[in-house]
């Protein structure tokens, strides 16, 4: 998968759905020119994959939109984050540089050797990592265009026990965590999610994990993209790490459906 343009994928959805789940973090794929740059044996590497991909989040959201009256668009990474991860800031902005887990990763999850320490990842940036934030911000543009509005919906999953390489792992680790933006997150999407979610023994607002995706060009000047982060605690649905799903899949993909018709009704933009 050498083609930037086989890296990630829409999935259209309704004509007058403004919403899009963005799954950023599900696959597990690396081109064999990126795979020969990492330093971890083969091994090695599947049990990495396993503790950072979050495994099944792009099936849980294809079942969802699957469900939904009016269906939402998808944008799905097709490439593992360990080839660049398209949700960190590509410069010194990004806080996960202290941790060598930047828009392109040199350490591990174990905080080991993932790449040589000297190595320059901006032929990735290049290449993977400005091609997916153009074609999300395209994305994002064109349900402006269409619907007047955009809901971004991030759908991660993290693991039940907290991993060496987290900022802030230190707080609850809920079966839900909804990631809110002070500027893009509005109360009523806030809100539409808890309800969705209730039925899964708890949810909790940005912790351990906060904030949400955004596309630059809207991140901070433009109320009408509204964003959500949704983190699915993985003992919810599949065997730890790197595991196969289980019921819980379905349970959660009915919940998302849920959010994503109260996210498609007026409600949700901005007052």
């Amino acid at each position: 998968m050498n083609d930037v343009s086989a890296s990630h994928r829409l999935v259209a959805g309704a004509p007058d759905s403004p919403v899009i789940l963005h799954v950023p973090h599900s696959s597990r794929v690396i081109p064999p020119d990126v795979r020969s740059g990492i330093v971890l044996e083969d091994a090695a590497l599947e049990r990495e994959l396993d503790h950072i991909t979050d495994s099944h989040t792009a099936r849980i959201a294809a079942t969802a939109a699957e469900r939904c009256a009016v269906g939402p668009w998808q944008f799905v990474n097709q490439l593992s984050r360990l080839v660049v991860d398209p949700e960190r800031f590509p410069d010194k902005r990004e806080e996960m540089l202290a941790v060598g887990m930047g828009a392109v990763y040199t350490r591990t999850t174990h905080r080991e050797d993932l790449r040589p320490a000297d190595h320059n990842g901006q032929q990735l940036v290049e290449r993977y990592f400005r091609p997916y934030a153009a074609a999300v911000t395209d994305a994002v543009t064109q349900r402006l265009e269409a619907v007047g509005r955009a809901v971004i919906i991030d759908v991660h999953s993290y693991p039940t026990e907290r991993l060496p390489y987290e900022l802030h792992g230190d707080g609850p680790r809920p079966f839900i965590c909804l990631g809110r933006d002070a500027f893009h997150t509005p109360a009523d999407l806030l809100a539409h999610a808890e309800k969705a979610f209730a039925g899964f023994g708890g949810t909790g607002i940005n912790t351990p994990f906060e904030g949400t995706y955004v596309p630059l060009k809207y991140y901070g000047n433009d109320p009408r993209v509204s964003a959500l982060m949704i983190e699915i605690r993985r003992d919810v649905y599949m065997t730890e790490p790197g595991g196969p799903a289980g019921p819980g899949l379905d349970a959660l993909a009915n919940a998302l459906a849920d959010l994503v018709g109260m996210a498609s009704t007026a409600g949700a933009i901005r007052a």
